[in-house]
């Protein structure tokens, strides 16, 4: 990995802001408590990867003993796919609502691209962590409990990328999309968008406005495409 898209140094605690939905009052503190090992978790893999983070680690970017993580994660395996799952269940309960609502199949798209970049921007831990795939981390050394995890977990990952193929399929039917075969294009439609996780950084002072512009630039450029438009 290049200088240029190396993760910075200095540690990001993730807030309440962060997590992968609202964090109630009513919530329970033992939720709340899970959640910051989780997202200290985060930030732990995505600064120094899967093999050079230990639970150590972790409780070091928490600030706390590593009992603490014990407390709700057996192993840093556990902690992986529970990110994971984080993630998809986040991406999943944004996308999903964009894709069977209203509008045609141009507008649906365009408004599920830019709410993907969003969540990278939004998320970029647990989403960069998501990226790198458990599989390949994780496929030849897992619990059977955690085999049963990874099943749902591509099982998520193809529903959230089917939203991608049936709204394409509309645009192709309905001549919004040019001619072509959804199912390998989605591929480097979302690829496109992941390789956000590798080099996007929040700017100190970066704005609301700014996120806009980035989210619909990225949405631009992967719309032009497969625009079916003359």
């Amino acid at each position: 990995m290049t200088s240029e898209i190396a993760p910075p140094r200095r540690r990001r605690r993730l807030s309440k802001k962060d997590a992968p939905g609202p964090v109630q009052d009513s919530q329970s503190q033992t939720d709340q408590n899970r959640w910051e090992v989780l997202s200290a978790a985060a930030v732990a893999f995505m600064e120094h990867g899967y093999a050079a983070t230990s639970i150590d680690t972790v409780a070091a970017v928490l600030g706390a003993t590593k009992g603490r993580v014990y407390y709700y994660y057996r192993s840093k395996a556990d902690l992986f796919f529970d990110i994971h799952r984080a993630a998809m269940d986040l991406n999943l309960k944004t996308i999903r609502p964009i894709a069977t609502g209203a509008g045609s199949a141009r507008e649906r798209l365009q408004q599920m691209l830019i709410a993907h970049v969003d969540l990278i921007m939004s998320h970029l831990p647990l989403q960069r962590v998501s990226v790198q795939g458990v599989e390949m981390h994780l496929m030849g050394s897992t619990t059977p409990a955690q085999r049963k995890m990874l099943k749902t977990l591509i099982q998520m990952r193809d529903e959230y990328e089917q939203h991608f193929l049936d709204v394409l399929a509309q645009g192709i039917a309905a001549g919004e999309f040019r001619r072509c075969e959804p199912r390998i294009v989605v591929k480097p439609l979302l690829g496109a968008l992941n390789w956000m996780t590798l080099w996007y950084r929040p700017r100190p002072g970066e704005t609301e406005k700014a996120r806009r512009q980035i989210a619909e630039e990225h949405a631009m450029f992967v719309m032009q495409g497969i625009d079916g438009r003359s």
